[in-house]
């Protein structure tokens, strides 16, 4: 059996989200436990559409205690804790149980994460710190190297065995955990991206002071009686890592804001010094002299060239000194196209909201792809009545083509262009939408036009201000987040005809919006998550 405990403080607007991921597990969850740490915006609202999830309250008493009485109520073999405004990806728990089941003397199995906004827009790619010594001394001298606590999965009855999470400490609490599991048991890691960790302004990892003299008693507790010299030199090691590790990132927000918001800037400095004088200048002085570079560069660029630029005569064109392109057909002819990369990057990304009914304009190859098993209904939109994958017959701008509030996911990629009326085509796909239904939407930006049959229908390419206001007139900006992928490389090597193999991955992840070739939109349709029946009554303890 397999268990996840979600606790919330006054976290109610993600938890939907919380639970939604849970639910969305390739290993069916056993378990959904929702632990209500004495919150004020009624979480219970939430956890009553789901009625096979569990809610227990209790006064606030911490995250340590709420993690605790979920671990209590727990009956299962495995266990994992998620806050509410965090999200575990579909293989979470099935790949950690497997870990755990190959190394079956290990407490727990850690894995990769990333990062999303408060929107839930992913803003990283993975992170991920492998096993490179001892686990106890690595943590000691590397600090809480694992990071994002919802990658981990435990062995319930071990965790419980060991005393589970400790009460006294309001922060920090996991890393003291983990430093207690690997000083006395065996933990294990994997490197598969299972949890996103969204940062907003309410994050408790905010409060440095508070998380520096946190991490900095735990490290202080692990000299409580006899221990080595190796011990001894890492807790000195973690010292000083979690000192530059705070004190850096105060004293960056400081100099962030000192235009600003110069009072809170000196206030943020003056913490700083306090926790450690000569962090606070070392860091100040690099972030300046940083600053200093990039502004002399942009002086020396200001004619409108790269100071670093060749000079004028001197640029040799090799192979693009051509007037015809390597490729007539976007570079297919060679291989991938560069403009796929990055639309197959950005799905994969979001390949968590491919799910329930899914409709594909064109064909499903990408609905199965990165959808895979949770759909569990495979819509086809194409103009052509005698196309044989199509189950939706007509065009996009058209009123009646398709059903109202019907896709838990709509997947358009690279289509949009192809239609004069962009407007009504964007009104039908969040009329199609579910309450909670996620489009996930590219267009093109710098782009050759199809020289066969879509030439004549190329209408369009959009910049990322375009696109934004083409969709708010359907849905709301709060539920959007776009991004431009390219830059002026990879614009003249996909304008050429090049092949994805052709380039490498580092010069094509380089963004400048000024070199736009593909926009992409996730976009969410107001309301309800998709696949919620509506509000039901809780299963609730006191």
């Amino acid at each position: 059996m397999i268990a996840v405990v979600i606790t919330t403080y006054n976290h109610t607007r993600f938890l939907e989200d919380a639970i939604q991921s849970c639910l969305r597990q390739s290993r069916p969850m056993d378990e959904i436990i929702v632990v209500d740490d004495g919150s004020t915006d009624n979480p219970a609202s939430v956890v009553e559409r789901h009625p096979g999830v569990r809610l227990i309250r209790q006064d606030n008493s911490g995250l340590a205690s709420a993690r605790n009485t979920g671990l209590a109520a727990s009956r299962s073999d495995y266990i994992t804790f998620l806050d509410a405004d965090d999200r575990l990806l579909p293989n979470a728990m099935e790949t950690g149980v497997r870990v755990l089941v190959a190394h079956p003397d290990a407490v727990f199995a850690y894995g990769a994460h990333r990062f999303i906004n408060g929107r839930g827009a992913i803003e990283s790619d993975k992170h991920h710190i492998a096993l490179v010594e001892d686990p106890y001394l690595q943590l000691l001298r590397t600090g809480n190297f694992i990071a994002m606590h919802a990658t981990v999965v435990y062995r319930r009855e071990r965790l419980a065995a060991m005393g589970g999470f400790d009460v006294s400490m309001r922060s920090c609490e996991d890393y003291e955990l983990f430093l207690r599991i690997a000083r006395r048991g065996s933990i294990v890691t994997h490197d598969d991206v299972v949890a996103e960790y969204r940062m907003h302004r309410d994050n408790m990892s905010k409060n440095r002071s508070m998380m520096l003299a946190a991490a900095l008693s735990v490290l202080d507790k692990q000299l409580a009686g006899p221990v080595d010299d190796d011990v001894r030199l890492a807790v000195r090691d973690g010292r000083r890592f979690w000192k530059t590790y705070y004190t850096g990132e105060v004293t960056t927000d400081a100099l962030r804001a000192i235009r600003a918001e110069p009072a809170k800037a000196m206030r943020m400095l003056r913490q700083a010094l306090q926790m450690s004088p000569p962090i606070t200048l070392q860091t100040a002085a690099f972030k300046i002299t940083r600053k200093v570079g990039r502004h002399l560069q942009r002086l020396l660029g200001a004619s409108g060239a790269d100071w670093r630029a060749p000079r004028v005569g001197s640029v040799r064109f090799g192979d693009f000194a051509r007037t015809m392109p390597m490729s007539h057909s976007f570079g297919y002819d060679r291989g991938k196209p560069i403009d796929r990369y990055y639309i197959e990057n950005f799905l994969q990304l979001n390949a968590a909201d491919i799910h329930g009914r899914v409709l594909e304009i064109g064909d499903n190859s990408y609905t199965m792809h990165f959808g895979g098993a949770h759909v569990v209904k495979s819509d086809v939109l194409h103009v052509d009545p005698d196309d044989p994958n199509a189950t939706i017959i007509g065009d996009l701008s058209q009123p009646g083509v398709l059903p109202s509030n019907a896709f838990d996911c709509i997947i358009l990629t690279q289509t949009l262009h192809l239609i004069f009326d962009m407007s009504a085509a964007v009104a039908a796909l969040a009329e199609a939408l579910k309450p909670g239904g996620v489009l996930l939407l590219t267009v093109p930006g710098i782009t050759p036009v199809d020289r066969g049959e879509w030439g004549s229908t190329w209408f369009w390419s959009l910049t990322q201000a375009a696109l934004a206001k083409l969709l708010a007139k359907s849905f709301s900006t709060a539920d959007m987040a776009l991004e431009t992928h390219g830059n002026v490389f990879a614009a003249v090597c996909f304008l050429q005809g090049l092949a994805k193999e052709e380039v490498s991955d580092q010069k094509l992840d380089v963004r400048d919006n000024a070199y736009p070739i593909v926009v992409t939109a996730r976009v969410v349709k107001d309301g309800l998550t998709a696949d919620q029946p509506g509000s039901r009554t809780a299963n609730v303890t006191a």
